[in-house]
Protein backbone atom coordinates (compact mmCIF):
# COMPACT_ATOMS: atom_id res chain seq x y z
CA UNK A 1 0.00 0.00 0.00
CA UNK A 2 0.96 3.56 -0.86
CA UNK A 3 2.17 5.24 2.11
CA UNK A 4 1.64 9.04 3.41
CA UNK A 5 4.97 9.84 2.96
CA UNK A 6 5.43 8.94 -0.90
CA UNK A 7 5.50 11.95 -2.66
CA UNK A 8 4.23 10.22 -5.79
CA UNK A 9 0.33 10.16 -6.45
CA UNK A 10 -1.49 7.20 -7.76
CA UNK A 11 -2.52 7.65 -11.34
CA UNK A 12 -7.02 6.84 -10.96
CA UNK A 13 -6.95 3.88 -13.13
CA UNK A 14 -4.47 2.37 -10.30
CA UNK A 15 -6.54 3.84 -7.52
CA UNK A 16 -10.09 2.11 -8.78
CA UNK A 17 -8.19 -1.11 -9.20
CA UNK A 18 -7.14 -0.98 -5.73
CA UNK A 19 -10.58 0.08 -4.91
CA UNK A 20 -11.72 -2.97 -6.85
CA UNK A 21 -9.25 -5.55 -6.19
CA UNK A 22 -9.15 -5.02 -1.80
CA UNK A 23 -12.32 -2.89 -0.90
CA UNK A 24 -9.27 -0.42 0.54
CA UNK A 25 -7.63 2.45 -0.55
CA UNK A 26 -4.15 2.45 -0.76
CA UNK A 27 -3.37 5.65 1.18
CA UNK A 28 -5.34 4.83 4.54
CA UNK A 29 -3.84 3.17 7.86
CA UNK A 30 -5.46 1.32 10.85
CA UNK A 31 -6.10 2.29 14.06
CA UNK A 32 -8.33 5.65 13.85
CA UNK A 33 -12.16 6.04 13.79
CA UNK A 34 -13.62 4.08 10.87
CA UNK A 35 -16.14 5.94 9.92
CA UNK A 36 -16.80 9.99 9.68
CA UNK A 37 -19.04 11.60 12.79
CA UNK A 38 -22.82 11.15 11.86
CA UNK A 39 -23.14 15.00 12.27
CA UNK A 40 -20.61 15.65 9.68
CA UNK A 41 -22.37 12.85 7.14
CA UNK A 42 -25.67 14.29 7.88
CA UNK A 43 -24.34 17.47 6.88
CA UNK A 44 -23.13 16.20 3.67
CA UNK A 45 -25.77 13.99 2.39
CA UNK A 46 -27.90 16.96 2.72
CA UNK A 47 -28.60 20.13 0.70
CA UNK A 48 -27.66 18.70 -2.88
CA UNK A 49 -24.05 17.51 -1.12
CA UNK A 50 -23.29 14.51 -2.80
CA UNK A 51 -20.16 12.55 -1.45
CA UNK A 52 -18.87 10.84 -4.57
CA UNK A 53 -18.73 13.32 -7.23
CA UNK A 54 -19.86 15.85 -5.21
CA UNK A 55 -18.69 19.72 -5.03
CA UNK A 56 -15.36 19.82 -3.99
CA UNK A 57 -15.70 23.40 -2.13
CA UNK A 58 -19.13 22.26 -0.72
CA UNK A 59 -17.03 19.52 0.96
CA UNK A 60 -14.15 21.35 2.14
CA UNK A 61 -17.05 23.92 3.75
CA UNK A 62 -18.85 21.78 5.96
CA UNK A 63 -15.79 20.18 7.28
CA UNK A 64 -14.62 23.86 8.13
CA UNK A 65 -17.91 24.20 9.59
CA UNK A 66 -18.05 21.04 11.70
CA UNK A 67 -14.23 21.39 12.74
CA UNK A 68 -13.87 17.88 11.81
CA UNK A 69 -10.50 16.44 10.04
CA UNK A 70 -11.72 14.49 6.56
CA UNK A 71 -9.29 12.96 4.34
CA UNK A 72 -10.32 13.64 0.80
CA UNK A 73 -9.70 11.82 -2.50
CA UNK A 74 -9.52 14.52 -5.32
CA UNK A 75 -9.24 13.65 -8.47
CA UNK A 76 -6.97 16.09 -10.78
CA UNK A 77 -6.64 15.12 -14.50
CA UNK A 78 -5.28 11.95 -14.37
CA UNK A 79 -4.19 11.39 -10.74
CA UNK A 80 -5.51 11.01 -7.56
CA UNK A 81 -4.52 13.51 -5.36
CA UNK A 82 -5.30 12.75 -1.19
CA UNK A 83 -5.81 15.75 0.66
CA UNK A 84 -6.34 15.91 4.78
CA UNK A 85 -7.72 18.59 6.09
CA UNK A 86 -7.23 19.58 9.76
CA UNK A 87 -9.56 22.46 10.80
CA UNK A 88 -8.41 22.53 14.26
CA UNK A 89 -4.72 22.97 13.34
CA UNK A 90 -5.63 25.09 10.30
CA UNK A 91 -3.27 22.64 8.33
CA UNK A 92 -3.46 20.40 5.34
CA UNK A 93 -1.31 17.23 4.52
CA UNK A 94 -0.80 15.94 0.97
CA UNK A 95 2.01 14.26 -0.32
CA UNK A 96 2.74 16.97 -3.12
CA UNK A 97 1.77 20.80 -2.35
CA UNK A 98 -1.75 21.37 -4.46
CA UNK A 99 -0.25 24.65 -5.60
CA UNK A 100 1.71 22.50 -8.16
CA UNK A 101 -1.81 21.42 -9.36
CA UNK A 102 -2.40 23.34 -12.89
CA UNK A 103 -5.40 25.49 -13.81
CA UNK A 104 -6.73 23.10 -16.01
CA UNK A 105 -7.15 20.33 -13.32
CA UNK A 106 -8.38 22.69 -10.62
CA UNK A 107 -10.87 23.38 -12.52
CA UNK A 108 -11.93 20.10 -13.34
CA UNK A 109 -11.44 18.99 -10.06
CA UNK A 110 -13.93 16.19 -8.80
CA UNK A 111 -14.25 14.56 -5.09
CA UNK A 112 -14.12 10.86 -5.48
CA UNK A 113 -14.44 10.14 -2.01
CA UNK A 114 -13.72 11.37 1.64
CA UNK A 115 -13.00 8.99 4.70
CA UNK A 116 -11.47 9.47 8.16
CA UNK A 117 -7.79 10.65 8.03
CA UNK A 118 -4.96 8.19 7.98
CA UNK A 119 -2.49 10.65 9.13
CA UNK A 120 -2.33 12.63 12.83
CA UNK A 121 -1.96 16.44 12.78
CA UNK A 122 1.60 17.64 14.01
CA UNK A 123 2.13 17.66 17.92
CA UNK A 124 -0.18 14.19 18.27
CA UNK A 125 0.39 12.10 20.94
CA UNK A 126 0.13 9.11 18.49
CA UNK A 127 3.11 10.17 17.03
CA UNK A 128 3.67 7.44 14.93
CA UNK A 129 1.02 8.29 13.15
CA UNK A 130 2.10 12.19 12.50
CA UNK A 131 3.64 12.44 9.32
CA UNK A 132 6.78 14.28 7.69
CA UNK A 133 6.82 18.12 8.73
CA UNK A 134 7.15 18.94 5.22
CA UNK A 135 4.28 17.51 3.66
CA UNK A 136 1.84 19.61 6.51
CA UNK A 137 0.79 23.14 4.86
CA UNK A 138 -1.50 26.19 5.69
CA UNK A 139 -5.02 25.01 5.26
CA UNK A 140 -6.01 28.92 4.33
CA UNK A 141 -3.85 28.79 1.12
CA UNK A 142 -5.68 25.80 0.13
CA UNK A 143 -9.03 27.14 0.59
CA UNK A 144 -7.94 30.41 -1.12
CA UNK A 145 -7.04 27.86 -4.17
CA UNK A 146 -9.33 26.10 -4.45
CA UNK A 147 -12.27 28.84 -4.01
CA UNK A 148 -10.55 31.25 -6.95
CA UNK A 149 -9.66 28.36 -9.24
CA UNK A 150 -11.61 25.49 -8.37
CA UNK A 151 -14.87 24.04 -10.24
CA UNK A 152 -17.11 26.27 -8.20
CA UNK A 153 -18.48 28.81 -10.30
CA UNK A 154 -21.34 29.93 -7.84
CA UNK A 155 -21.73 31.38 -4.11
CA UNK A 156 -21.52 28.28 -1.45
CA UNK A 157 -24.81 28.02 0.08
CA UNK A 158 -24.32 29.26 3.44
CA UNK A 159 -23.82 32.76 2.00
CA UNK A 160 -25.90 32.46 -1.04
CA UNK A 161 -29.51 33.82 -0.57
CA UNK A 162 -30.78 37.42 0.14
CA UNK A 163 -27.37 39.03 1.92
CA UNK A 164 -25.12 42.05 1.98
CA UNK A 165 -21.27 41.20 2.21
CA UNK A 166 -18.62 43.25 3.61
CA UNK A 167 -14.21 41.96 4.42
CA UNK A 168 -13.63 42.42 8.17
CA UNK A 169 -9.56 41.52 7.49
CA UNK A 170 -7.28 41.87 4.31
CA UNK A 171 -6.28 38.41 3.37
CA UNK A 172 -3.09 39.94 1.91
CA UNK A 173 -1.93 40.43 5.75
CA UNK A 174 -2.15 36.47 5.67
CA UNK A 175 -0.09 36.04 2.86
CA UNK A 176 -3.03 35.31 0.29
CA UNK A 177 -2.53 36.61 -3.12
CA UNK A 178 -5.05 38.62 -4.92
CA UNK A 179 -5.42 39.26 -8.02
CA UNK A 180 -5.89 41.69 -10.62
CA UNK A 181 -9.21 43.25 -9.87
CA UNK A 182 -9.87 40.89 -7.20
CA UNK A 183 -7.62 43.72 -4.66
CA UNK A 184 -9.43 46.49 -5.70
CA UNK A 185 -12.83 44.82 -5.01
CA UNK A 186 -11.18 43.91 -1.54
CA UNK A 187 -10.71 47.06 -0.67
CA UNK A 188 -14.11 48.05 -1.42
CA UNK A 189 -15.67 45.94 0.17
CA UNK A 190 -13.60 46.45 3.78
CA UNK A 191 -15.37 49.92 3.00
CA UNK A 192 -18.77 49.10 2.90
CA UNK A 193 -21.46 46.20 2.85
CA UNK A 194 -22.56 45.28 -0.54
CA UNK A 195 -24.75 42.78 -2.30
CA UNK A 196 -23.37 40.08 -4.87
CA UNK A 197 -24.72 42.14 -7.99
CA UNK A 198 -23.18 44.84 -7.15
CA UNK A 199 -20.09 43.64 -7.22
CA UNK A 200 -20.51 41.85 -10.09
CA UNK A 201 -20.78 45.34 -11.98
CA UNK A 202 -17.41 46.89 -10.33
CA UNK A 203 -14.61 46.72 -13.08
CA UNK A 204 -13.01 43.71 -14.21
CA UNK A 205 -15.61 41.88 -11.93
CA UNK A 206 -18.10 39.79 -13.03
CA UNK A 207 -21.03 37.03 -11.13
CA UNK A 208 -18.55 34.23 -11.28
CA UNK A 209 -15.36 35.92 -10.34
CA UNK A 210 -17.46 38.12 -7.73
CA UNK A 211 -18.97 34.61 -6.25
CA UNK A 212 -15.39 33.27 -6.23
CA UNK A 213 -14.26 36.27 -4.22
CA UNK A 214 -16.72 35.94 -1.65
CA UNK A 215 -16.57 32.07 -1.26
CA UNK A 216 -12.33 32.65 -0.59
CA UNK A 217 -13.47 35.42 1.72
CA UNK A 218 -15.28 33.45 3.71
CA UNK A 219 -13.15 30.67 4.28
CA UNK A 220 -10.74 32.45 5.12
CA UNK A 221 -12.87 33.75 7.70
CA UNK A 222 -12.72 37.54 6.24
CA UNK A 223 -15.88 37.84 5.25
CA UNK A 224 -19.02 39.23 7.18
CA UNK A 225 -22.63 38.11 5.80
CA UNK A 226 -25.61 40.23 6.66
CA UNK A 227 -29.04 39.44 6.08
CA UNK A 228 -30.95 42.52 7.44
CA UNK A 229 -28.85 45.31 6.27
CA UNK A 230 -30.67 47.64 4.44
CA UNK A 231 -28.11 46.84 1.40
CA UNK A 232 -28.94 43.21 1.45
CA UNK A 233 -30.11 41.91 -2.16
CA UNK A 234 -31.23 38.73 -3.63
CA UNK A 235 -28.82 36.89 -4.99
CA UNK A 236 -28.44 36.67 -9.06
CA UNK A 237 -29.68 33.89 -10.84
CA UNK A 238 -31.90 32.80 -7.65
CA UNK A 239 -34.73 30.06 -8.54
CA UNK A 240 -37.42 29.19 -6.70
CA UNK A 241 -37.95 25.42 -5.50
CA UNK A 242 -41.33 23.90 -4.68
CA UNK A 243 -41.77 25.54 -1.32
CA UNK A 244 -40.11 28.70 -2.19
CA UNK A 245 -36.47 27.48 -0.92
CA UNK A 246 -33.86 29.17 -3.23
CA UNK A 247 -31.39 27.42 -5.32
CA UNK A 248 -28.49 29.32 -6.78
CA UNK A 249 -28.11 28.13 -10.81
CA UNK A 250 -25.21 26.28 -11.39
Amino acid sequence: MRDFEDSTLWRISAFERMREETGTTGYTRPGGLSVLPTTLMSDLHGMDRNVSGGDVLEVIAACLRHREPALLYLQHEELVWPVTLFPEQALYHSPRDMVQATSRGLADLKLITIETPGVRPPGHWMHERVAQAEHYRPLASLMWLMALKGPRQTLLLEIGGTAAYRVVKNPADEGLVVPGALGPAVERLRRQSVPLRDIASWPGMSLERASRLLNALYLSSALLVTRTNPAARTEPGLVRGLLGLGRPRR
